[in-house]
């Protein structure tokens, strides 16, 4: 019987996951409840005379109260309604409703009966009406007690949360909180900073008033408060220094609800709270994108994801979900974290048609039976290795994922007539000093020219690629985010490379859209940057981060500075200066003047790559990375020594170097 009641597919969760009641029924329901007690105050007026009722006419009084009072329910569009979302107005329109009902049936009872005396039409009216409007907004008190009684059985005990603010904006929460799911929340009341001087009450909830921690602490403690939910990440921003630090230090939930755009699904709003994050705190404005672009590209197509399983994959894929696409296709190469995405899609979003797929972008065959199999006609290009100081002790690896990875993908996507190509690249590919931003700049230098050669009809083709480059992105892994919470969790010291090492950062929601919108702007060859704002120093991020977790630098928390490491410079190159980018439509979207190359010319150097590549000679890969892309300076590394030798030598004697390898690439060929 219980599974029955509250079980997967038991009543009430039927009950609690139906969105709305069809507004022929809710008519129904008051319909019958209207013409009921008309047929009621009839019985009782002709009970207190002590009158006798006749049946045959409260059959026809019955049909009469019936068609009027859906007459009035419809003129009012008083069934319009979700129930559980009945306020002020839907009661008065109801009153209204049963007014006009009642003035139109009572008038007409004279007429068919003039024997019926005025004065107990007047009374009959007046009982007829109050007590319809009082059956009618009962019924929805009840169904909605019902409802949220249900909700609570089904998913355990709520939480308690205040609402922070007492404005238009904190008031609105109220409502958003109690019909969120997964967990179930419960509006305790309303928090605000200041000197209480009269008893309030908003939406029903009492308003408290702290003057400071020491309140604050002992009205959680009297209410048993979960959490604070703010009304956006802005106030959130501003109370960094006083709320947000007492919420941390007593660990409570910090709440916000998405903005409009992340919980709009075409249907009916089932906002999901989400708890605020560290680094969604840090002092930077976040970045809007306009949906309406990307969703016009996206509507009705397979999409591809590759490196799905990483930070960036995995939010991407998230975004996808909120498009009208046909399929998406999962690809990544991690057994583990594939599974663990595969899981979140499968309870998360139910209705979003997806295949997993675990496969190496370095592997042709792989790579061909994927396209010739799921025909993606969107593929997002996210699948790269990226970590600074791994990849300068592993060059060949960074190589073999990063550039012929990425040519593999893109090869077959133009194979097998792919739409859009957009790949994720990085602001360490400009002016690069690590064998990570060389080798996304050798695959931006791939992508691009055979975008051209396909423009300029020497490619056979029709795929557009659109290739997207931001800063670090915060929460992803990899960034100092994670890193500090850990370090700030077992007590410090947090480790920072330089005290003037600085970055430029994005979250990963905003380093998704971008790579969304990016696909929806370009028209092929594209280089889209973004303009992040001021770049921000490391050792200030961590000294908020210390502050917000409710500790005092130096005192509680104490911050090393390590040196910097291989591969690593002091300051990211600025991606929106005039001279070398061109606006868009997005003033936040630049694309960068970048020098155009040759396809042919890019594939015979990446054959001479492809040679050195062969040696398994580190130094040897290198230097041929470094004779592709001469802006690629080694810092802090062991491959400066690179850099003198060939200043030394020179640059035509690299050119011949290069030549010699691409000829002896073509004679093995010849040989095969």
């Amino acid at each position: 019987m219980k599974n029955y009641l509250f079980g997967p597919n038991g009543l009430a969760t039927k009950i609690v996951h139906t969105r709305y009641l069809s507004r022929w029924i809710v008519m129904g329901i008051d319909v019958v409840l209207s013409t009921l007690v008309t047929v009621f105050a009839y019985w009782l007026i002709r009970f207190v005379r002590e009158e006798l009722v006749v049946w045959s006419w409260v059959a026809y009084l019955a049909l009469l109260a019936a068609v009027i009072s859906a007459l009035a329910f419809a003129i009012l569009h008083a069934h319009r309604v979700v129930m559980r979302f009945t306020t002020l107005r839907e009661t008065w329109r109801l009153g209204i409703a049963m007014a006009l009902k009642v003035i139109i049936l009572y008038p007409l009872i004279h007429v068919f009966y003039p024997q019926v005396s005025n004065e107990r039409l007047i009374l009959g009216a007046l009982l007829d009406m109050m007590t319809t409007t009082v059956v009618l907004v009962s019924v929805r008190v009840v169904l909605v007690s019902l409802y949220y009684f249900l909700k609570v059985r089904l998913h355990g005990e709520q939480k308690r949360v205040l609402i922070f603010g007492m404005d238009d904006c904190s008031a609105s929460l109220s409502t958003a909180v109690s019909n969120s799911f997964l967990p179930s929340y419960k509006v305790t009341g309303y928090l605000t900073i200041g000197k209480r001087y009269k008893h309030y009450r908003l939406s029903g909830e009492s308003v408290y008033f702290i003057t400071g921690e020491e309140g604050f602490n002992r009205l959680v403690k009297r209410l048993r408060v979960d959490g604070i939910v703010f009304p956006n990440y802005r106030t959130a921003q501003e109370e960094q220094q006083r709320l947000v630090r007492y919420c941390q230090k007593l660990g409570l939930e910090m709440l916000v609800l998405p903005s409009v755009e992340e919980m709009s699904d075409g249907q009916l709003p089932r906002p999901q709270m989400k708890e605020i994050r560290l680094e969604e705190l840090l002092g930077r404005d976040e970045i809007k994108i306009s949906m309406k672009e990307i969703a016009e590209g996206l509507e009705g197509k397979v999409v591809m994801v590759t490196g799905a399983a990483g930070s960036i994959g995995s939010e991407l894929c998230r975004q996808l979900t909120r498009f009208n696409i046909k399929q998406l296709i999962f690809l990544d190469s991690a057994e583990t974290p594939m599974h663990n995405i595969q899981l979140e899609f499968t309870d998360k979003f139910p209705n979003t048609s997806f295949v997993p797929v675990i496969g190496d972008v370095r592997s042709l065959d792989r790579m061909d039976f994927v396209f010739r199999n799921y025909h993606p006609q969107v593929v997002f290009h996210a699948a790269a290795y990226k970590h600074v100081p791994l990849m300068e002790s592993n060059p060949c690896e960074a190589v073999r994922v990063n550039v012929f990875g990425t040519m593999n993908v893109a090869d077959h996507a133009v194979k097998y007539g792919v739409e859009r190509f957009v790949m994720v690249s990085t602001d360490k590919a400009v002016n690069p000093t690590n064998i990570m931003g060389a080798s996304k700049r050798l695959a931006e230098i791939y992508v691009q020219s055979l975008s051209v050669a396909i423009r300029d009809g020497l490619q056979v083709g029709t795929t557009r690629f659109i290739t997207t480059r931001f800063g670090n992105v915060l929460g992803s892994n990899g960034s100092v985010i994670p890193r500090f919470k850990k370090q700030i969790e077992a007590g410090g010291p947090i480790t920072v490379t330089h005290p003037e090492i600085t970055r430029f950062f994005m979250t990963i929601p905003e380093a998704c859209q971008l790579v969304l919108q990016a696909g929806a702007l370009g028209n092929g060859g594209e280089i889209f940057v973004f303009d992040m704002g001021k770049s921000v120093k490391i050792v200030d991020l961590a000294r908020k981060m210390i502050k917000l977790s409710g500790y005092e630098v130096g005192k509680d928390i104490h911050i090393v500075f390590t040196g910097l490491r291989p591969g690593e410079k002091l300051y990211e190159e600025v991606l929106n200066v005039k001279e070398t980018t061109l606006p868009t439509v997005h003033e936040r979207i630049k694309i960068a003047k970048v020098r155009e190359y040759n396809y042919s010319e890019v594939t015979d150097a990446i054959k001479a790559l492809d040679i050195a590549l062969q040696t398994k000679d580190n130094f040897a890969v290198v230097k041929q990375m470094k004779c592709i892309v001469p802006e690629f300076k080694s810092k802090n590394s062991t491959y400066e020594s690179i850099d003198f030798q060939m200043e030394e030598e020179g640059v035509e004697h690299h050119m011949e170097e290069v030549l010699n390898k691409i000829q002896v690439a073509e004679n093995l060929e010849v040989r095969e």
